[in-house]
């Protein structure tokens, strides 16, 4: 296990994106409709060398996996849903408005509380607006250097993501400020 000083001195992985979520499910057909009903995912083609019995789902970006395990409750008691709690294991969808999306879910018989819901398998599942949620790291690339040269260790690079990061910080400050 690398500790924090030991990971600082490695340039962050080139990664893009979130890809795809897996999900165990007792029936990946109720499964299926209540992805593509509620949130419009569509199937996608997976590959024919999977033995198993299972969906691809795609939508916005980001993928679904669904896996069959009609035995799931011998692994997880999911029989009844545990109660809504936000620091609990969840997946979270971003939307544009979260009051209509709620009325729209009450509508379709779902119990919503506060923005989370579960779905046929007793997975929670929040929707939100983070967009007006600003993203402000927790670290920048110039405290990294300093912690670096504290330690006396190679000076650390910003990544893509931090610079990305740290560009939009600052846009969004010049729009507060003015």
């Amino acid at each position: 296990m690398l500790d924090s000083v030991e990971a600082n001195n490695f340039e962050a992985l080139p990664l893009l994106s979130l890809n795809h979520v897996s999900l165990l499910c007792r029936s990946v057909w109720d499964s299926v409709q209540f992805y593509e009903d509620v949130f419009g995912f569509v199937s996608i083609k997976r590959p024919s060398s999977f033995k198993f019995n299972g969906a691809w789902l795609y939508n916005y970006g980001i993928g679904i996996h669904l896996i069959e395990n009609p035995s799931i409750d011998d692994f997880d008691t999911i029989v009844e849903p545990r109660p809504i709690n936000p620091k609990d294991n969840h997946i979270s969808f971003q939307c544009t408005d979260v009051g209509l999306v709620m009325r729209r879910l009450q509508d379709m018989g779902m119990k919503v509380d506060q923005v989370f819901f579960h779905d046929p398998d007793g997975y929670m599942v929040e929707l939100c607006n983070c967009e007006n949620i600003p993203i402000i790291p927790l670290s920048s690339c110039s405290f990294k250097q300093r912690l670096s040269s504290f330690y006396k260790s190679a000076p650390a690079k910003c990544g893509f993501m931090e610079n990305a990061m740290m560009e939009s910080l600052s846009m969004e400050m010049l729009n507060i400020s003015f």
